[in-house]
Protein backbone atom coordinates (compact mmCIF):
# COMPACT_ATOMS: atom_id res chain seq x y z
CA UNK A 1 0.00 0.00 0.00
CA UNK A 2 2.73 2.73 0.96
CA UNK A 3 4.00 1.98 -3.06
CA UNK A 4 0.69 2.79 -4.72
CA UNK A 5 -0.75 5.77 -2.99
CA UNK A 6 0.14 9.18 -2.01
CA UNK A 7 1.76 9.35 1.10
CA UNK A 8 -0.08 12.67 1.72
CA UNK A 9 -3.52 11.59 0.45
CA UNK A 10 -3.40 8.67 2.61
CA UNK A 11 -2.45 10.85 6.00
CA UNK A 12 -5.19 13.32 5.36
CA UNK A 13 -7.27 14.26 8.48
CA UNK A 14 -4.48 12.16 10.80
CA UNK A 15 -1.13 13.70 10.61
CA UNK A 16 -1.63 15.90 7.09
CA UNK A 17 -4.07 18.51 6.80
CA UNK A 18 -5.61 20.30 3.94
CA UNK A 19 -4.21 23.59 2.46
CA UNK A 20 -7.65 24.64 1.59
CA UNK A 21 -10.26 25.92 3.90
CA UNK A 22 -13.80 27.18 2.77
CA UNK A 23 -17.08 26.40 2.19
CA UNK A 24 -19.46 26.41 -1.01
CA UNK A 25 -22.70 24.92 -2.23
CA UNK A 26 -22.30 21.72 -4.37
CA UNK A 27 -22.99 23.69 -7.82
CA UNK A 28 -20.24 26.68 -6.66
CA UNK A 29 -17.44 23.85 -5.63
CA UNK A 30 -16.15 23.10 -9.38
CA UNK A 31 -15.96 27.18 -9.21
CA UNK A 32 -14.30 27.79 -6.23
CA UNK A 33 -11.99 24.68 -7.06
CA UNK A 34 -10.72 25.88 -10.35
CA UNK A 35 -10.40 29.51 -8.41
CA UNK A 36 -8.20 27.90 -6.15
CA UNK A 37 -5.90 26.25 -8.50
CA UNK A 38 -5.47 29.67 -10.58
CA UNK A 39 -4.53 31.46 -7.56
CA UNK A 40 -1.29 28.86 -6.63
CA UNK A 41 -0.50 28.94 -10.30
CA UNK A 42 -0.79 32.63 -10.69
CA UNK A 43 2.08 32.84 -7.21
CA UNK A 44 4.23 29.88 -9.10
CA UNK A 45 4.04 31.66 -12.19
CA UNK A 46 5.06 35.21 -10.43
CA UNK A 47 7.94 34.04 -8.21
CA UNK A 48 9.02 31.76 -11.24
CA UNK A 49 9.30 34.83 -13.58
CA UNK A 50 11.09 37.33 -11.29
CA UNK A 51 13.75 34.63 -10.33
CA UNK A 52 14.77 34.48 -13.54
CA UNK A 53 15.86 38.05 -13.03
CA UNK A 54 18.72 37.19 -10.43
CA UNK A 55 20.34 34.49 -11.70
CA UNK A 56 23.60 35.25 -11.12
CA UNK A 57 23.77 34.65 -7.51
CA UNK A 58 25.67 31.82 -5.83
CA UNK A 59 24.72 28.24 -6.43
CA UNK A 60 23.90 27.79 -2.60
CA UNK A 61 21.31 30.58 -2.40
CA UNK A 62 20.21 30.70 -5.88
CA UNK A 63 19.36 26.80 -6.00
CA UNK A 64 16.92 26.55 -3.18
CA UNK A 65 15.89 30.61 -3.10
CA UNK A 66 12.04 31.25 -2.92
CA UNK A 67 10.44 27.60 -3.21
CA UNK A 68 7.18 27.86 -1.56
CA UNK A 69 6.53 24.49 0.19
CA UNK A 70 2.71 25.24 -0.39
CA UNK A 71 0.13 27.94 -0.26
CA UNK A 72 -3.00 28.01 2.05
CA UNK A 73 -5.69 29.90 0.55
CA UNK A 74 -8.46 30.24 3.40
CA UNK A 75 -12.29 31.83 2.28
CA UNK A 76 -14.68 34.03 4.19
CA UNK A 77 -17.44 35.92 3.01
CA UNK A 78 -15.58 38.81 1.96
CA UNK A 79 -11.86 37.96 2.57
CA UNK A 80 -9.71 35.70 0.78
CA UNK A 81 -6.76 34.71 2.99
CA UNK A 82 -3.19 33.56 1.06
CA UNK A 83 -0.86 32.61 3.33
CA UNK A 84 2.57 31.48 1.35
CA UNK A 85 4.97 29.13 3.08
CA UNK A 86 8.13 29.87 1.35
CA UNK A 87 12.12 28.63 2.13
CA UNK A 88 13.70 31.93 1.82
CA UNK A 89 11.46 34.66 0.76
CA UNK A 90 13.97 37.27 0.02
CA UNK A 91 12.18 37.95 -3.39
CA UNK A 92 8.45 39.05 -2.00
CA UNK A 93 10.06 40.84 1.00
CA UNK A 94 11.07 43.67 -1.58
CA UNK A 95 8.86 46.90 -2.09
CA UNK A 96 6.20 46.69 -3.93
CA UNK A 97 6.42 42.92 -4.82
CA UNK A 98 3.36 42.45 -2.31
CA UNK A 99 1.35 44.50 -4.50
CA UNK A 100 2.00 43.59 -7.68
CA UNK A 101 1.23 40.17 -6.63
CA UNK A 102 -2.07 40.96 -4.97
CA UNK A 103 -2.99 42.86 -8.34
CA UNK A 104 -2.02 39.48 -10.03
CA UNK A 105 -4.09 37.98 -7.88
CA UNK A 106 -7.00 39.89 -8.31
CA UNK A 107 -7.77 38.91 -11.43
CA UNK A 108 -8.23 35.40 -10.83
CA UNK A 109 -10.76 35.54 -8.41
CA UNK A 110 -14.01 35.43 -9.89
CA UNK A 111 -16.03 37.73 -7.20
CA UNK A 112 -15.06 41.63 -7.32
CA UNK A 113 -16.70 41.73 -3.56
CA UNK A 114 -13.99 39.56 -2.42
CA UNK A 115 -10.84 41.05 -1.15
CA UNK A 116 -7.56 39.41 -0.88
CA UNK A 117 -5.38 39.19 1.79
CA UNK A 118 -1.74 37.84 1.25
CA UNK A 119 0.79 36.87 4.20
CA UNK A 120 4.06 35.93 4.20
CA UNK A 121 5.32 33.10 6.67
CA UNK A 122 8.90 31.91 6.01
CA UNK A 123 9.47 27.71 6.64
CA UNK A 124 11.65 27.49 10.04
CA UNK A 125 13.77 24.17 8.84
CA UNK A 126 14.14 24.86 5.01
CA UNK A 127 16.07 21.74 4.13
CA UNK A 128 13.11 19.85 6.33
CA UNK A 129 10.78 20.17 2.95
CA UNK A 130 10.80 17.84 -0.06
CA UNK A 131 10.24 20.40 -2.45
CA UNK A 132 13.26 22.26 -1.43
CA UNK A 133 15.47 19.42 -1.91
CA UNK A 134 14.13 18.84 -5.22
CA UNK A 135 14.54 22.37 -6.27
CA UNK A 136 18.13 22.21 -4.80
CA UNK A 137 18.84 18.61 -7.04
CA UNK A 138 17.15 20.37 -10.11
CA UNK A 139 19.81 23.25 -10.03
CA UNK A 140 22.72 21.25 -9.74
CA UNK A 141 21.08 18.79 -12.92
CA UNK A 142 20.89 21.76 -14.98
CA UNK A 143 24.56 22.18 -13.98
CA UNK A 144 25.60 19.64 -15.11
CA UNK A 145 26.54 18.12 -11.64
CA UNK A 146 26.81 14.37 -11.45
CA UNK A 147 23.06 13.10 -10.11
CA UNK A 148 24.69 10.85 -7.51
CA UNK A 149 26.86 13.63 -6.20
CA UNK A 150 23.67 16.11 -6.34
CA UNK A 151 21.51 12.85 -4.67
CA UNK A 152 24.31 12.79 -1.55
CA UNK A 153 24.65 16.49 -1.35
CA UNK A 154 21.26 16.83 -0.54
CA UNK A 155 20.89 13.89 1.47
CA UNK A 156 23.81 15.95 4.02
CA UNK A 157 21.45 19.16 3.74
CA UNK A 158 18.95 17.02 5.64
CA UNK A 159 21.37 16.73 8.76
CA UNK A 160 20.60 20.42 9.21
CA UNK A 161 16.93 19.21 10.43
CA UNK A 162 15.27 17.17 12.69
CA UNK A 163 14.23 14.60 10.46
CA UNK A 164 14.36 10.34 11.16
CA UNK A 165 14.41 9.17 7.70
CA UNK A 166 14.82 10.57 4.08
CA UNK A 167 14.60 8.39 0.23
CA UNK A 168 15.51 10.28 -2.83
CA UNK A 169 14.40 8.57 -6.22
CA UNK A 170 15.71 9.93 -9.46
CA UNK A 171 14.35 8.11 -12.76
CA UNK A 172 14.72 9.25 -16.74
CA UNK A 173 17.42 9.16 -18.86
CA UNK A 174 20.24 9.84 -16.08
CA UNK A 175 23.38 11.01 -17.13
CA UNK A 176 22.68 11.10 -20.89
CA UNK A 177 22.03 7.41 -21.31
CA UNK A 178 19.81 5.97 -24.06
CA UNK A 179 18.17 3.33 -21.99
CA UNK A 180 16.41 5.24 -18.80
CA UNK A 181 16.47 3.83 -15.28
CA UNK A 182 15.57 4.64 -11.43
CA UNK A 183 18.42 5.40 -9.44
CA UNK A 184 17.62 5.37 -5.26
CA UNK A 185 19.07 6.77 -2.28
CA UNK A 186 17.97 6.43 1.63
CA UNK A 187 18.78 7.11 4.81
CA UNK A 188 17.19 6.53 8.03
CA UNK A 189 13.65 5.12 8.67
CA UNK A 190 10.51 5.52 6.73
CA UNK A 191 8.22 3.76 7.80
CA UNK A 192 5.45 4.60 4.84
CA UNK A 193 2.51 2.33 5.97
CA UNK A 194 2.31 3.11 9.22
CA UNK A 195 -0.48 6.11 9.35
CA UNK A 196 0.68 7.68 12.61
CA UNK A 197 4.30 8.39 10.84
CA UNK A 198 4.03 12.21 9.25
CA UNK A 199 6.10 11.79 6.39
CA UNK A 200 6.29 15.04 3.53
CA UNK A 201 6.19 13.84 0.00
CA UNK A 202 6.88 15.79 -3.29
CA UNK A 203 7.10 14.73 -6.80
CA UNK A 204 8.99 16.97 -9.00
CA UNK A 205 9.72 17.18 -12.59
CA UNK A 206 13.14 18.18 -13.80
CA UNK A 207 14.02 19.28 -17.88
CA UNK A 208 16.97 18.51 -19.16
CA UNK A 209 18.37 18.56 -22.72
CA UNK A 210 18.02 14.57 -22.55
CA UNK A 211 14.52 15.02 -21.55
CA UNK A 212 12.24 15.35 -18.53
CA UNK A 213 14.05 13.23 -15.73
CA UNK A 214 11.47 12.85 -11.91
CA UNK A 215 12.47 13.31 -8.61
CA UNK A 216 10.70 11.77 -5.96
CA UNK A 217 11.46 12.66 -2.24
CA UNK A 218 10.25 10.94 0.95
CA UNK A 219 10.88 12.85 4.45
CA UNK A 220 10.25 10.75 7.48
CA UNK A 221 9.50 13.72 10.11
CA UNK A 222 7.90 12.39 13.31
CA UNK A 223 5.86 9.36 14.70
CA UNK A 224 2.70 11.28 16.64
Amino acid sequence: MGQKINPLGFRLGTTQNHHSFWFAQPKNYSEGLQEDKKIRNCIKNYIQKNRKKGSNRKIESDSSSEVITHIEIQKEIDTIHVIIHIGFPNLLKKKGAIEELENDLQKEVHSVNQRLNIAIEKVKEPYRQPNILAEYIAFQLKNRVSFRKAMKKAIELTKKADIKGVKIKIAGRLAGKEIARAECIKKGRLPLQTIRAKIDYCCYPIRTIYGVLGVKIWIFVEEE
